[in-house]
């Protein structure tokens, strides 16, 4: 990737979040005990799944994908950016932070599409109760998730299609903790408006889709529940789309920033800050919105515990 009088660029410089020696300890420590966390909350998510019959159901199907990809997600950035915390320099070989970036993309835009599958299930269930198992059948059920995850990797391939028609050389350095597209976009030679025209376009189409598909299916779950007469009834309805809503609002919230928000209107710190949000800690904090908000995840919890313990 070298041309017009510039010398090809072989590898990225990874600045990171800040140079503060003490604050890069606390940030270490901290973000190691946060992905920790992330790992264990969604693998627990995803064992409790397995083992548990009474979420064997489409929902905790997606779930539990969705506890993949967050996994997944985060462990494409956090390791870096935690070795950034212990040594100096953070030196990546270009494609390694291409592909790094691949992956992330990849497993964002899964994670789109997911909560956008994850809200017609809801509207499945709660609208039509009567056809839900047919209509979520598990081939609808496998089609959707085949549909999401080959989603992520058509929209990851774009941005990075984009990315390999360019010329890397000159300064190497990212002001960031990983390699996102907007920095490795800025040490590119070329000067075209497809690489920024044609990512954002793909990432605002996807994005726009699946948060219509989530509009649309709370307001006719919305119309449903209020039919219901009994308030315990109306309760139940909504307790199964209240952990939903509040991960989809914090992921969407952010995504939305960093992606389809024009460039000018944030400045590189605050790129950081909601970038760490989105990628590390949102993938965190799932897990503890759909055990703690959720009955019957919780109610699978105690029995399986229960069960592996049966004396008091």
């Amino acid at each position: 990737m070298s041309g017009n009088n510039c010398t090809a660029m072989t590898e990225v410089i990874i600045l990171g979040l800040t140079d503060d020696p003490t604050l890069r300890v606390i940030l270490f420590v901290m973000f190691l005990c946060v992905y920790a966390v992330t790992l264990l909350g969604n693998l627990s998510i995803i064992i409790l799944i397995r083992k548990s019959s009474q979420l064997h159901t489409p929902m905790y199907r997606f779930l539990s994908h969705l506890a993949f990809v967050d996994s997944a997600y985060s462990s494409s950035v956090t390791p870096v950016m935690l070795k950034n915390f212990l040594v100096d320099k953070t030196t990546i070989p270009l494609g390694g932070c291409v592909v790094q970036f691949l992956f992330g993309a990849i497993f964002g835009t899964t994670e789109w599409f997911l909560l956008g599958v994850m809200a017609y299930d809801r509207y499945m269930a709660i609208c039509n109760p009567l056809l839900y198992s047919t209509n979520m059948s598990t081939r609808v059920c496998t089609q959707l998730l085949i549909t999401s995850y080959l989603g992520g990797c058509i929209d990851g391939w774009i941005f990075v299609g984009c990315l390999l028609n360019r010329s890397f050389c000159g300064p190497n350095e990212i002001n960031h903790f990983f390699c996102d597209y907007s920095p490795l976009l800025k040490l590119s030679y070329s000067q075209d408006n497809l690489a920024e025209i044609l990512p954002a376009a793909s990432a605002g189409s996807i994005m726009m889709t699946t948060l219509l598909i989530i509009i649309i299916s709370y307001v006719y779950i919305l119309f449903s529940v209020l039919k219901i007469k009994s308030s315990e009834g109306r309760s139940k309805a909504f307790s199964t789309c209240t952990s939903h809503l509040t991960a989809v609002t914090l992921f969407y919230g952010t995504t939305t920033l960093i992606y389809v928000m024009p460039k000018s209107s944030y400045t590189t710190d605050e790129n950081k800050v909601i970038s760490v949000f989105y990628i590390v800690m949102i993938p965190m904090l799932n897990p503890l919105i759909y055990s703690l908000r959720n009955n019957e995840v919780k109610g699978a919890l105690r029995k399986l515990m229960s069960s592996r313990h049966p004396f008091p």
